[in-house]
């Protein structure tokens, strides 16, 4: 006897051909979220084989991690909104093509340029699939457990996609080729592809004549590349030097462009008044912060246990891995304490415990011993990231209307990934100069200047803590 199909509830957006189950919409946006996250992690450890391979500098291997991080980060907003007004189907399926093509020419580059610019475009794509693949959720499945279960196995995906992305980029560099970072993405686009044409189904545009915010979203993506462009330059021209001048001004030209392109537009990406919300405009500058601590940490951890130490790409992968299985722990730990103390305590413990472990890491050695100079300090530093980052994402849409609550999560996604892309260019750029200046020799000026990066990364720590005293302190949640 055939099972009978499942009602949904009439507020539901049917997404999904009537045959399907939810699950199998669950499955597609789920791994599209895997995808996305897994490339944010899986190039550090092949970061030394992709200079090796192509020639990469220390700017190069910058923006292999920074080219993303821009894209992602800077259309993030201008994706979500294209997915409301045009279809989130259709907004999917565009960013599975772009992240697919683009993992196919970064994996085949035979240059540092193709593969930084398919790195910029992959990035693009993930800022369409991002969004999108949650909105799938969200749209198909009814509010309750039903949509809880399925935002927490999304969620999830999150940070598992973050730790599998540090040990098989690691194993595919060790066992095949750094190209196999990029490469692997093929069979899991064409499969999501495949599945996304035969079991979801489109619906109208928004409206007929949508209004899409292109111009914001490119003043601001073009200004913060260019700011990014501009610093990491220096580390070869100089400061002075024309082509970090013309940068640098173009940065400012685009960042005011994009102001007054806010407060003119009629519907514009981001309403500039949001921030005057204090926990909006504090958790932001606390989402940049963030940002700089894990993709900086990253970088330069991923790059010591290789080029100091000596270690493989996949045990440099494996050693990393404590550090988010800390912070999944983290999570947990603070999702209960915010039932207990408010929002602002929970986030300044996190955020101080995290800065304590960016110092401790610091202090690297020539050689090191694995447990006290890397295992203690990322645990510790995975530990107080997961701690504040639940309270520190609920103050980034407490007091705002119900209208305005994707807006302002998504502009903490967009903080996040802009703050990584602007500290690390900022922090390489240090840890260079650092470098250059030392009076150290071979293996220990190179650590030398990781050090100072991370010194600074530290204090970057100590500004987060001091700005998480300025969130509302708010009442104690209670949480089932």
């Amino acid at each position: 006897m055939a099972r009978p199909t499942p009602t949904r509830e009439p507020s539901v957006t049917h997404v999904a051909h009537p045959h399907v189950p939810l699950g199998m919409v669950l499955a597609i946006a789920t791994a599209a979220q895997f995808m996305v996250v897994l490339d944010t992690t899986i190039v550090n450890v092949a970061l030394p084989a992709m200079k090796a391979g192509l020639g990469l500098s220390a700017t190069g291997q910058q923006w292999v991690v920074d080219g993303y991080l821009v894209a992602f980060g800077g259309l993030l907003m201008l994706a979500a909104r294209s997915g409301d007004l045009l279809g989130h189907k259709r907004v999917f399926q565009a960013g599975l093509i772009v992240f697919t093509l683009a993992s196919l020419v970064g994996g085949l580059a035979g240059d540092a340029g193709w593969l930084i610019a398919a790195r910029i475009v992959q990035g693009a794509g993930a800022a369409a699939l991002a969004p999108a693949s949650l909105s799938l959720i969200t749209a198909s499945h009814p509010e309750g457990p039903a949509r809880s279960r399925a935002l927490a196995i999304w969620s999830s995906s999150t940070v598992c996609g973050g730790a599998i992305g540090l040990v098989l980029g690691g194993v595919l560099t060790s066992e095949l080729s750094w190209r196999w970072v990029l490469l692997v993405n093929l069979p899991i686009g064409a499969a999501l592809l495949v599945a996304t044409a035969v079991c979801l189904v489109g619906r109208p545009a928004g409206r007929t004549n949508p209004r899409i915010d292109l111009p914001g979203a490119l003043t601001v993506t073009l200004g913060v590349g260019a700011l990014v462009y501009g610093v990491s330059a220096t580390t070869e021209t100089g400061w002075g030097s024309a082509q970090v001048v013309c940068a640098l001004v173009a940065a400012a030209f685009l960042s005011t462009a994009f102001v007054v392109v806010e407060t003119r537009r009629p519907e514009p990406l981001v309403r500039l008044d949001i921030f005057r919300v204090r926990g909006i405009a504090v958790a932001n500058g606390l989402a940049a912060c963030l940002g700089v601590t894990l993709t900086t940490t990253l970088f330069f951890i991923a790059l010591y246990l290789q080029q100091v130490n000596g270690y493989s790409a996949l045990r440099t992968g494996l050693a990393m891995v404590p550090q988010t299985a800390a912070m999944v722990v983290g999570v947990a730990a603070g999702k209960k304490a915010v039932g207990r103390f408010n929002a602002r305590t929970v986030v300044v413990i996190g955020s101080a415990v995290a800065t304590a472990g960016v110092a401790w890491l610091s202090l690297l050695p020539v050689p090191s011993e694995y447990v006290t100079s890397v295992l203690g300090p990322t645990v510790v530093l995975g530990a107080g990231v997961g701690f504040m980052m639940v309270p520190a994402s609920e103050t980034a849409t407490a007091g705002v209307a119900a209208a305005d609550a994707g807006l302002a999560s998504g502009l903490f996604n967009t903080s996040r990934q802009l703050g990584g892309a602007i500290g690390l260019a900022v922090l390489v750029t240090v840890s260079s100069t650092a470098l250059r200046h030392s009076h150290l020799g071979g293996l220990e000026a190179v650590a030398h200047g990781y050090r100072i990066a991370l010194v600074v990364a530290a204090a970057v720590g100590v500004a987060s803590t001091l700005l998480a005293l300025l969130l509302p302190g708010g009442d104690r949640t209670t949480r089932s």
